[in-house]
Formats: C-alpha cells, structure tokens, sequence
C-alpha cells in the first residue's frame, strides 16, 4: 500500500522492482509542487544512509510505504519565518566577533567572522532563492539591502588579509549590525508576498 499525506494512492506496489522506482515514480506523477518531508517503509522511517540505497530494497520486502509532504508555498513559509532566526544570530555573532577581536582574542573573533560570513552567505542566497521562485519582484527594496551586505563582507575580508583588527571590529559591530536591523521588515513583505502566492 502507497499512503501519501494520508491518503491511498492509486499507484501500487508491485507494479515497482524495487523501493527507488516507487519513489521515483511517486515524485513525478503526484507531488507536483510539494516537497517530501517524510518516508516511512514498513511504518519505519527512511533515509537513504548512501547513495541509490531505496535501489537496493526489493519491492517483495515492503509492505507499505508511507510519504508526507508539504506544499513548495508552506515550505517557503517557514524558511522565511526561520531567516528572521538568522538575522538575530548573524546580529549576535557580529557582535561577539567585535567583542572578542577588542579583547585581541583574535584566533577565536576570526573563526566567529568565518562563520558569520558562511551564514550570511547562506541568508543572501535563501533570499535570491526565494525572489526567483516566488516571482517577487521588490528590487528596489532587496537590491541595495543585498549590495550593501556583500560589499561588507568584501570589506571584512580586506581587513582580515590586512590584519587590521580594529577596523574589523568597527565593520562588525557598527556597519555589519546596521545591514542587519534593515532586513526585517524586507523579510516581513517577503512573507507576505508568499502568503499571497499561495493564497492565489
């Protein structure tokens, strides 16, 4: 039996060799715009530990497969309830990085500023992500907003190859915090703009 977000599917089985192709076979015939959050085999739940593992698995030892899913519109949703998240670790991690760099504790400031950079990098391409998925177009809010975040890390990356301590800890606790507190209310009109591309 092939249950998917509670309900029987029509497909069956043993109409599969294996496990693989019944997935397969499931994502492209009945999850248009839903994404798989969940895989249940056997009432157990499943994740492939390599590559093609569902391959492996003939279809004589599943009994019942069950998936859950979420649309692409609710998934959207909550990543960008959880960018607001970010914003407050990127804002706490620049503000420790310029603590620890004035306390000339720069080992441990540079590893803090290697993973402010990563996250926000991260953040910026979610939102890019999103803007093409979703069709929003507010360039005239998040085109400065972007620049301005990537002219920074540009910038704190000059002061690292520099070795300029100080001017660091200015960029990050002064102009790095500032970009951040601007991406609130961005991300706000973000998430309203993707409740109403779902509600369309």
């Amino acid at each position: 039996m092939i249950i998917i977000d509670g309900r029987a599917s029509n497909l069956q089985a043993d109409d599969f060799a294996n496990l693989e192709e019944l997935l397969v076979r499931v994502l492209e015939e009945e999850l248009e715009n839903r994404i798989v959050t969940d895989v249940l085999v056997n009432g157990e739940p499943f994740s492939e530990l390599y590559p093609h593992q569902a391959e492996d698995i003939g279809i004589e030892d599943v009994r019942e497969v069950e998936i859950r899913t979420v649309s692409v519109e609710s998934m959207a949703a909550d990543i960008t309830t959880e960018l607001y998240k970010v914003i407050t670790l990127m804002t706490s991690g620049a503000s420790r990085a310029a603590t620890l760099m004035r306390r000339a504790e720069i080992g441990s400031s540079l590893e803090v500023v290697s993973d402010l950079v990563d996250v926000t990098r991260h953040f910026l391409g979610t939102v890019a992500l999103l803007r093409k998925e979703f069709s929003i177009n507010r360039d005239a809010e998040l085109a400065p907003l972007v620049e301005n975040m990537s002219s920074l890390l540009d910038e704190m990356s000059d002061m690292i190859d520099q070795e300029d301590w100080f001017m660091l800890a200015d960029l990050a606790e002064y102009e790095f915090l500032s970009a951040c507190s601007e991406w609130n209310a961005v991300l706000t009109n973000l998430a309203q703009d993707i409740a109403a591309y779902k509600a369309a």
